[in-house]
This record gives C-alpha cells, sequence and structure tokens, in this order.
C-alpha cells in the first residue's frame, strides 16, 4: 500500500511508497501523520546498543515545508481510467455500466468541430453510443447526456488515480470531495 503524501498544511501532493515515506522520517522530513502505522521497516543492529532501528510510517504523512499555492490551482490531468472512474463506469448516453475495455472517451464537442480535450467536455461512453453520435453534437444525434462532466478536485484527483486506498485514507479525502461530487454515491 502506497502512503498518502501531504504538504503541512494537509493539502494532497502524492502518493508515494513506504520506503520513501521512510527516508523522510529518517530525514525528520515529517511535520505530522493520520492513521495507524501501516508499514514497519527495519534496519540494521546498533553496535553500541545492539537494537535493530526501525521505522514506523503511517498511512498519511504531511510533510515539513510549504509550496506554491498556484500548484493548487492546476487542473488535474485527465486519463481515461481517472475520466472512467469519475463517471462510476457508466454511460453518459445509456446510463449502462461497462468494463475499462468497452468504454470510450466522448467529446461532447466533438473534436473535429473544435471541441476540446477537457474534463469539461469529456464524459464516459460506451462503444455502441460513442459510435451513433460520431461527430455529432449531441442534439444533432437526438442523444440526450445523463449527467454532465465536471473537473475533480485535488482531492477527488488522488482518489482517481486508481490506487488501493486505505480507509483511512479515503476517509480523508473524501472529507474534503464537494457532497455533489459523484465518487460520494
Amino acid at each position: 500500500m502506497d502512503v498518502l503524501q501531504l504538504d503541512v498544511s494537509g493539502r494532497p501532493q502524492a502518493w508515494i511508497t513506504p520506503r520513501e515515506a521512510a527516508l523522510l522520517y529518517a530525514c525528520d522530513g515529517i511535520a505530522w501523520t493520520l492513521g495507524r502505522a501501516c508499514h514497519v521497516l527495519r534496519g540494521g543492529i546498533q553496535r553500541t546498543t545492539g537494537l535493530q532501528s526501525r521505522i514506523e510510517v503511517h498511512s498519511i504523512v504531511a510533510v515539513r515545508g510549504s509550496i506554491p499555492s498556484r500548484a493548487w490551482r492546476q487542473t488535474p490531468a485527465m486519463t481515461n481510467t481517472k475520466l472512467f472512474v469519475r463517471d462510476r463506469h457508466v454511460c453518459a448516453y445509456c446510463g449502462g455500466r461497462f468494463g475499462f475495455d468497452t468504454l470510450t472517451r466522448e467529446h461532447i464537442v466533438p473534436v473535429s468541430r473544435g471541441g476540446r480535450d477537457t474534463w469539461m467536455n469529456c464524459i464516459t461512453a460506451c462503444r455502441a453510443c460513442n459510435g451513433r453520435k460520431g461527430n455529432r453534437m449531441p442534439e444533432e444525434a437526438r442523444m440526450t447526456l445523463l449527467y454532465l462532466p465536471y473537473i475533480p478536485s485535488l482531492h477527488e484527483d488522488m482518489i482517481l488515480r486508481g490506487r488501493r486506498i486505505l480507509t483511512d485514507q479515503m476517509e480523508f479525502l473524501l472529507a474534503s470531495v464537494p457532497r455533489s461530487s459523484r465518487l460520494h454515491a
């Protein structure tokens, strides 16, 4: 399981490995922790005491220092995996729930007609509905959107990255996700 790294104010920064977190602990780079210790890393035997060194790594760690506030104004990068999870693997046209291999990234305003590859112009569609709509606008194809696209918050983005998330990590992230998010449903 990965460790959720936060900045000192509690904003998510990254998913890091337990080894990377242990390095932060060893360098006194941890400001505070949340959750239970989820990993114990053991080191060498200290010559003078005969004790083995060990570091208990918590599931959520906040690192010392600060980051520029503009980093939190950026829109999360979009991938098909994150798009499909945002939309709960549901086709925006027929409402069917599909597996990853049978879903497509559908542009509401087709790229051939000036549409952009953005969170607000992309939704999840099954292959059949995407093919039926083609390069037309939904109204032209007489297809109605069952839900609207939205830009995920940075907390949602951490969830959408598709990792195995521990309960305490999920609770922490969901606490800052808007109630209107499909991730709450």
